[in-house]
């Protein structure tokens, strides 16, 4: 933002403390109104032919802009991926533990979920092993997540996502 006298146009569009439009005045009795007001001449849109300028304080225009900063990230809300890994010939226990892991991440941590198998040696010829594995994982945690992208191959590894389940998608059911 330019202030005060910094602005170099020799006329621009004044906008007093009330938001009313003044009209297209000099530089200096622009300035000498926003001084006999006590506030700050601000360059609004530098680019208006002529440049627009608003009388308003500049330290509280500016405290009001961070605390909207501020309030804006508050809101926001970061979405992290956790990842779970198994393999195609896992057994039972196993894979209710991994199971346990994955609902506590869509529950609670409200995390993303990549369930990845990878495929060492021979393993890669029974890729239909794999897929049932995450197919299971899948109707397991369906009550609570929606699969994002279905089961596909990169390289020697075989991936799905499962993202948790929001308020509407739990009223559907």
């Amino acid at each position: 933002m330019i202030l005060n006298e910094s602005i170099r146009a020799r006329e621009v569009r004044l906008i007093n403390a009330e938001g009313e439009q003044v009209g297209v005045v000099s530089r200096n009795e622009a300035l000498r109104q926003a001084s006999d007001a006590g506030l700050d001449l601000t360059l609004i849109s530098p680019n208006a032919k002529p440049p627009v300028a608003k009388i308003l304080d500049y330290g509280k225009y500016r405290f009001e802009q961070q605390k909207k900063l501020k309030e804006s990230r508050k809101n926001s809300k970061q979405v992290s991926v956790k990842e779970i890994r198994l393999s195609p010939a896992i057994e039972g226990n196993d894979f209710e533990t991994k199971l346990k892991h994955a609902r506590k991440f869509l529950e609670k941590e409200g995390a993303k979920v990549r369930v990845s198998i990878r495929f060492r040696g021979r393993a890669i010829t029974h890729k239909e092993l794999g897929q049932q594995v995450l197919e299971k994982m899948a109707e397991e945690t369906s009550d609570i997540a929606v699969v994002t992208s279905r089961p596909k191959m990169e390289g020697r590894q075989m991936f799905l996502m499962l993202s948790p389940k929001s308020d509407k998608d739990k009223n559907k059911q």
